[in-house]
């Protein structure tokens, strides 16, 4: 995550290197050019004032070798020409190769033939190949009889420029490598609280309440933060302790004077009087103290669970193992076929609690509220790191309107009023899988035998466990 501040400040650091040094690049380069123009001015201010000279009296000997001798000195073309263009005096052959291949050449030798001094072409970009012309006219005003042309190669002006624009680079990389070096370990020092709080956060969303941020490293304001966040924790994770607490203590201490009262009530059963309503009344007590007794367990047992919120890796097929005989057992006790259809070495992350208390309940679901006759479970990997297992059947269902209520606590279906139960198994179920990360959905079962309708499916996708996670 550190990276992500060097992508903010090394870019800073890299406008700041430019704005300092490609003016300065850019002056140098001037600099540079401006220097080698004056000399060529110069140059061609002497050879013209030789040249008014040598054409005047007739003397040119002295002059055409003064002009030889600086072409082979410095390797830079010089000639006096006419006003026609014609090459008077000087390297005639080297100055007619180099003039081909100067464009810009005709202007200025025109504008000194017709008495001003040329101006410079300023093509001095390392990477153009042109050449420096200048030219001054011999004579005065309307005398003019000629002029002196250099063309100046700049290839090795070029190369000082670029090497002096290389040092400049270097030197600008230096504030920017600085940069960098102190950038990375702060960046490191301030972002590493916030990845571990990030890690903390993660291991919260799955239900672990225990987690804490690390108060100690990083900024005093990260670290405030990670105290705020801790304390925060606290008082979340002590709200969910004693909210367990209060449940798992109020049944707990609810079940005893309600066994009391139920032996109570059952005690009368040998005085109840044949003629009258007195049974009637007698079991409808009998029947409403059972299912308090179902509810105080399943409060108790819910408090229980919802204390376990880490999910560890199982292999489906130890889970199955321990159950699809007991399953088989109940189903044809209750006049059901079950067919079991899970491919081997499937391998997930188990809710808190256990995969095989869920499946155990949707089975026993199935048996009591659906009148089916056939369950199927199968499992198999989902789109993406999952696995589904799903437990199905051909019986009644639930409408499309009332699955979702199903998944509520304490919410029961109109038809099933009159059979035991308490509404919360479906419920806690969904609560475990979904703090393993998965999910607990209610579909379309298999078609009824009778062609009415579909069943309910009970579909559980988990995440798939890491291959070296010990089961």
């Amino acid at each position: 995550m550190h990276r992500r501040l060097l992508v903010v400040l090394v870019p800073l650091a890299v406008l700041l290197v430019a704005a300092l040094g490609v003016p300065l690049s850019v002056t140098v380069a001037e600099r540079e050019m401006q220097e080698t123009y004056v000399n060529r001015l110069n140059d061609v201010g002497r050879f013209a004032s030789l040249a008014e000279t040598a054409l005047s009296t007739g003397r040119t000997e002295a002059l055409q070798q003064e002009l030889t001798r600086y072409h082979d000195l410095y390797g830079i073309p010089v000639a006096l020409i006419d006003t026609s263009g014609a090459v008077l005096l000087g390297p005639a052959d080297a100055y007619q190769r180099a003039a081909r291949a100067e464009t810009a050449l005709p202007r200025i030798v025109t504008a000194a033939l017709a008495g001003a001094r040329s101006e410079p072409s300023w093509e001095w970009a390392p990477w153009d190949d042109s050449a420096l012309v200048v030219a001054e006219p011999v004579g005065r005003d309307s005398e003019v009889v000629g002029a002196v042309v250099t063309i100046s190669d700049l290839s090795r002006t070029r190369e000082l420029i670029l090497v002096r624009w290389a040092r400049l680079a270097g030197l600008g990389l230096l504030p920017l490598l600085a940069l960098t070096a102190v950038a990375w370990p702060v960046s490191a020092w301030v972002l590493r609280p916030v990845r571990k709080l990030d890690a903390a956060t993660s291991r919260i969303s799955a239900g672990d309440l225990t987690i804490r941020a690390d108060a100690e490293a990083g900024p005093i304001e990260l670290r405030r933060l990670a105290q705020s966040f801790n304390t925060m924790m606290d008082a979340v994770e002590n709200a969910a302790q004693r909210q367990r607490a209060f449940v798992s203590d109020a049944s707990h201490q609810l079940r005893n004077p309600l066994t009391s009262l139920r032996l109570a009530v059952e005690s009368l059963a040998p005085h109840l009087r044949p003629e009258g309503d007195g049974q009637q009344v007698y079991d409808v007590a009998v029947d409403e103290l059972k299912a308090m007794q179902r509810m105080l367990n399943s409060l108790q047992a819910s408090a229980r669970m919802e204390s376990l919120r880490t999910a560890s890796p199982v292999d489906l097929d130890e889970v199955l193992a321990t159950r699809v005989d007991r399953w088989r057992a109940l189903t044809a006790t209750a006049g059901q076929t079950l067919t079991v259809d899970v491919p081997p070495g499937l391998r997930l992350l188990e809710p808190p609690g256990g995969l095989g208390s869920i499946l155990d309940e949707l089975i026993s679901n199935t048996l009591r509220l659906s009148d089916a006759q056939a369950v199927e479970v199968t499992a198999g990997a989902g789109v993406g790191a999952v696995v589904t297992v799903a437990v199905r059947d051909d019986g009644q269902g639930i409408d499309v309107s009332e699955r979702a209520q199903a998944l509520q606590r304490f919410w029961r279906s109109p038809r099933h009023q009159n059979v035991p139960g308490t509404g919360l198994g479906l419920a806690i179920c969904a609560d475990l899988v979904g703090s393993a990360g998965g999910e607990l959905r209610l579909e379309e079962g298999l078609p009824r035998p009778d062609g009415s309708g579909h069943g309910l499916a009970a579909v559980v996708v988990l995440p798939v466990a890491p291959a070296s996670a010990p089961a």
